[in-house]
């Protein structure tokens, strides 16, 4: 008789292999053609809303390896949320605006775009924003991740940019929008102002200049000390080329000063706590200190500039440090944010002699047409020819570059529109909604609360053509300004209808309501603004565009999630944006992830060579495995990825299939309804892996709840690979195989992998979407099963199974059962036994360890996986197996009796029978039950 046919052998046609790659495209037209998202939305329907919103990417390339962290990042969120029994909706979006798609277009143009009108060049920005929307849509939905992707909110969308009108409008009513002359961050290519967060810092070396600044004023009349003495105030800066916009020498006012006589002939004044160093670092041994003072006694005093005949006043203000420098800090009001914030106390104006490309305007003396960082050898040149400099030397510092061109950016004072931080009190009402706001991690919170603590005023006015115009107007006559709630509503009611365009494509006359005039001097000539708003403020106002204007989503937000570096950018933005208009934060958490970084920690850079593309990785091991490693990674650091370590999760993954392979295809014959064995009926073993599975439910629907899918991830590797397949599972297989087919054994066993697949498809499918729908649709039929996995809910811990008490006997065994692990591989490796079965294991215990096991002597065997298990209070030999953890000794030796052809067990009853001589008397009854 062939005994391999009367095995209960697995019979599923679940595939080993996974073929992801191939897969993956199938099912996602499959759930394209169901219209599974809508279905979901359906199945949840009245349940309890829970409203991710999500932070537009920019349409400009395809998607790179943080795009797809964060797009599966919400996506687990997403369907984690529904399946814990709320109403998740997505509603995905993009950021459509803005300068690197306009510059792209620029090139994609060339020359033609110099005969082209402005609505025409943003028709073609428009174009190639749809165009990378739908690749990036692609990408997205390759990922697994279900939404609205008929339906996404664009920031270019029509009703979109009428409501950021609306919103600059509502700033501009309640008194905080104002136009002014402020030191912005410059880029001078893009040639347009930049927002914090559109600015990098990068290392770069700059020049390092010590200044002189004579005295103009008698400083005898205040320090009697320097009567009939040369005396110079001395400054020091990293950019010469601000010195022409020199108007000021700031000190602070609680520092102590010196005047430091050197040379014999000159004096200099300084901070007193850095005169040793600064001695040192000019080459100067022999000085001397003539007075200390008051920074106060030299208040609006002032001295002669370097090069320039005019005046350089002697000012006080609290940004002035002593980490470097000389205390004397250099003020440009035109350059610089404290500096301009001084100079506005004493009345200086924010001069700034530089154009849009960069270099001095005409009128400048010495430096007129200069590219100002290419005059900065100039100005250093002019400083010693005027024998003002004391030294200069280079510095390797932090300095702010444009994000999109990567070139260095300067500080120059323009006139831009900007939103008050405190006319209005925005920054306390934001400082005080942030503690509102649950932050994970969370150093968040202190992260955004410093930088609206300390930020200026938001600069939202941008030089450029792609993006919504300010709904601003201007007498032709007398020049006064023109925008109010009224206006603006006319305006975006038309851009409702037919675009932004429409601000670019009509006249002033024909944009501004029917006799409008100008309440100063009464004209009807009307001018438009030219300006355009900070895609910032397109991106930041999206909870009124999408949040408020679909009745299906609902304000505020439960939550934001992006990247790190959104603390200063979407999250910011959206935050100064609600609570200027409607006094509230607009999300209620902010979930925050890291970079991704290579397996060194390093950043994905090209020129490394580093780069990991979705695409490539979707390509050898499928989105699954992508996914997998978002939840493996603790998302809160940066996240590592490379070959390595895709491997290593693939192999994961792999456990976590195969566990799956085995347990469908012991249910081939298995109806949950009809075979089901009740609790009380199950064997001890079986009620076991119940219990545990309910800690698996509670671990795996806690870290859900908290976002922390690394726990999720180790938690079903280490159930599928450590309490399965090394334990349960392995110990199972003997029972499944062997025993009758429908006997009371094999179907409490059946009973419990049944259950065990119910719940681990279901705590899986969030994160291995692809996998839980392929496992789903192999298991049983029940009455009530969904036409997805992703329509289920998460399994609920049932208190029933759980029982502390059985789960410590089994504990116990488990630890036994390692133990005598060990012995067989030494056994093995001194050829003993072979295979295990091939062993008879002798175990020498205490009393209490006897008395554990005693009750289980008949079930050890299989256990095990030994053919014979003899359990005695004997004391061990001394050549046998010592446990290190427990009162044990495990000898192991050829098992007696001749081996069974259908269970491998070495069986003593193996040859009692002459019609079956091959197989034991366990066998022989079990093919009598199945013949019968």
């Amino acid at each position: 008789m062939d005994y391999k046919k009367t095995l209960n052998l697995p019979k599923t046609s679940f595939p080993m292999k996974a073929n992801l790659s191939q897969k993956e495209p199938v099912m996602l037209e499959n759930w394209d053609k169901a219209d599974m998202y809508n279905s979901l939305r359906k199945e949840a329907e009245g349940r309890t809303r829970f409203i991710l919103h999500d932070g537009p990417p920019y349409a400009n390339g395809n998607i790179h390896i943080g795009t797809a962290l964060n797009k599966i990042l919400k996506d687990i969120i997403i369907r984690s949320r529904n399946m814990a029994g709320f109403d998740a909706i997505y509603v995905p979006g993009w950021d459509c605006h803005g300068l690197p798609i306009e510059h792209n277009v620029d090139k994609e143009l060339g020359k033609k775009k110099a005969d082209m009108t402005q609505v025409q060049i943003r028709q073609e920005c428009r174009k190639y924003a749809e165009r990378f929307i739908d690749i990036q849509r692609g990408e997205f939905k390759r990922l697994g991740v279900w939404g609205e992707w008929n339906n996404p909110y664009l920031t270019m969308n029509y009703k979109y940019e009428a409501d950021i009108m609306r919103e600059c409008g509502k700033f501009a009513d309640n008194g905080a929008l104002f136009r002014g002359k402020k030191p912005v961050y410059w880029c001078n290519r893009c040639q347009t102002a930049l927002a914090e967060a559109e600015v990098e810092y990068e290392d770069e070396k700059s020049p390092s200049i010590f200044v002189k600044f004579a005295a103009d004023d008698d400083f005898a009349q205040a320090i009697p000390e320097l009567a009939g003495k040369k005396v110079f105030v001395v400054i020091w800066t990293t950019t010469p080329w601000t010195l022409p916009g020199n108007l000021a020498i700031c000190l602070h006012p609680d520092f102590e000063y010196s005047a430091v006589e050197v040379n014999g002939d000159e004096v200099l004044i300084l901070a007193s706590d850095l005169v040793e160093s600064n001695m040192k670092d000019f080459g100067i041994e022999d000085y001397k200190v003539l007075a200390t003072f008051a920074s106060s006694v030299l208040e609006r005093k002032t001295c002669r500039h370097p090069f320039y005949d005019r005046e350089s006043l002697m000012v006080l203000g609290n940004h002035v440090t002593l980490e470097a420098g000389t205390g004397c800090v250099h003020t440009a009001p035109g350059h610089g944010r404290e500096d301009y914030e001084v100079g506005l106390a004493y009345g200086l104006e924010p001069y700034s002699p530089v154009n849009d490309k960069g270099c001095f305007e005409d009128d400048v003396e010495f430096f007129a047409g200069q590219f100002v960082f290419k005059a900065n050898e100039n100005v250093i040149a002019k400083l010693k020819e005027n024998n003002a400099l004391i030294l200069s030397k280079g510095l390797e510092h932090s300095y702010p570059h444009c994000w999109r061109c990567k070139q260095s950016v300067i500080f120059r004072a323009t006139p831009q529109w900007f939103i008050s931080m405190d006319k209005t009190g925005l920054r306390k009402a934001a400082l005080t909604e942030i503690d509102q706001v649950k932050w994970v991690p969370h150093w968040g919170r202190e992260r955004i609360y410093g930088m609206i603590e300390n930020r200026p005023d938001w600069c939202v006015s941008r030089q450029r053509s792609w993006g919504v115009p300010i709904v601003a107007f201007y007498c032709a006559d007398c020049g006064e300004l023109l925008v109010n709630m009224d206006i603006v509503e006319n305006v975006a009611k038309k851009t409702e209808e037919q675009g932004a365009d429409v601000w670019f494509a009509e006249s002033a006359a024909d944009l501004l309501p029917e006799g409008t005039k100008c309440a100063k001097c009464g004209s009807s000539s009307f001018e438009k603004e030219t300006d355009i708003l900070d895609v910032w403020f397109d991106s930041g106002v999206s909870h009124a565009a999408v949040l408020e204007a679909r009745d299906y989503l609902r304000w505020p937000a439960d939550m934001y999630l992006e990247g790190s570096d959104q603390h200063r950018g979407w999250f910011h933005s959206s935050l100064l944006s609600a609570v200027g208009t409607r006094g509230k934060a607009p999300y209620k958490a902010v979930l925050t992830h890291g970079f991704v970084v290579d397996a060194k920690g390093r950043k994905m850079s090209k020129s490394v060579g580093n780069v990991i593309a979705p695409g490539k990785v979707i390509k050898s091991h499928g989105a699954e495995i992508l996914r997998l490693w978002v939840s493996a990674a603790d998302y809160r650091d940066d996240i590592r990825i490379s070959d390595e370590i895709l491997k290593q999760l693939s192999d994961a993954y792999r456990r976590i299939r195969n566990t799956c392979r085995f347990i469908l295809g012991n249910l081939g014959d298995f109806d949950p309804q009809k075979d089901a064995v009740e609790q009380d009926m199950m064997l001890e073993i079986d009620r076991y892996a119940m219990h545990k599975l309910q800690g698996l439910i509670r671990r795996c629907k806690a870290a859900y709840d908290e976002f922390e899918f690394h726990v999720i991830y180790h938690a079903l590797h280490n159930f599928c690979s450590v309490d399965l397949s090394a334990f349960y599972l392995d110990i199972l297989k003997d029972r499944l195989y062997v025993s009758p087919p429908g006997s009371h054994a094999r179907r409490s066993a059946q009973t419990v992998l049944y259950k065990l697949i119910d719940a681990i498809v279901k705590l899986m499918a969030p994160v291995l979407s692809f996998t839980a729908e392929e496992v789903y649709e192999y298991m049983p039929q029940v009455e009530g099963k969904k036409q997805s996995v992703h329509l289920e809910l998460f399994p609920d811990v049932d208190p029933d199974w759980q029982n502390e008490k059985l789960a410590a006997q089994w504990e116990l065994i488990r630890k036994v059962r390692g133990e005598v692990t060990k012995a067989l591989e030494e056994a093995r490796a001194a050829k003993v036994v072979g295979h295990p079965l091939d062993a008879s294991v002798t175990l020498y215990v205490d009393e209490d360890l006897f008395k554990s096991l005693s009750a289980y002597e008949h079930e050890l065997r299989r256990l095990f996986i030994v053919s014979e298990v003899v359990l005695t209070k004997d004391a061990a030999p001394e050549e046998v197996f010592k446990s290190e953890t427990l009162a044990l000794g495990v000898s192991a030796k050829a098992a007696p009796g001749e081996k069974c052809q259908r269970c491998w067990v070495y069986d003593t009853t193996v040859g009692d029978d002459a019609e079956q001589p091959t197989v034991c008397l366990r066998c022989r009854d079990a093919l009598a039950q199945m013949e019968s």
